[in-house]
């Protein structure tokens, strides 16, 4: 089991968006990179400085980080710096944030890619993880919780379940 950290906009729709695919096999939202302090959820709306975000436990034999990283582009504005959706501030930032310095080339391979496409400096930020608090129990899985609950991800990209189309605007 392997893991990495996304900082995608609200981490209530990353956490329904990144547990359809096979592979995932646990997911928790919280409160990344911010002061070493954990935070309430009040707090970091208040720009504690942590960035909403979300812990993926994967089985690389199942799913690759390579893949993972493809379906996160997919749902977020790269360009975008503090803001995703309707959702604006220091907390809703976008962030790629590893444990496994082994990971590093296989994230830049992906990130030089995605920047490369873009044809400007990506918003996102690429860091080692400084620091996790998992958020509280009320945002976990909360879009299963309240299905009509607010969410910047399309309703559409829900279901990819297989992850068909995922990677091939770039093949």
């Amino acid at each position: 089991m392997k893991e990495i950290y996304l900082a995608g906009g609200c981490f209530w729709g990353m956490q329904k968006y990144f547990d359809q695919f096979d592979g995932v096999a646990e997911t928790e939202v919280g409160y990344a990179n911010g002061p070493a302090e954990a935070p309430s959820y009040q707090e970091v709306c208040a720009s504690s400085g942590h960035a909403e975000t979300l812990r993926i436990g994967y089985d690389p034999k199942k799913i690759s980080l390579t893949q993972l990283l493809d379906f996160y582009f997919l749902v977020i504005d790269p360009l975008s710096y503090n803001r995703q959706g309707g959702d604006t501030g220091v907390q809703y930032r976008t962030g790629i944030y590893y444990t496994d310095e082994a990971d590093l080339p296989e994230i830049r391979t992906v990130y030089e890619r995605k920047e490369k496409k873009a044809g400007a400096p990506l918003a996102v930020e690429l860091k080692p993880l400084q620091n996790f608090f998992s958020a509280e129990e009320y945002h976990q899985k909360y879009l299963e919780k309240n299905p009509g609950g607010y969410c910047h991800i399309p309703p559409r990209m829900m279901h990819l379940r297989d992850g068909a189309g995922a990677g091939q605007e770039e093949a």
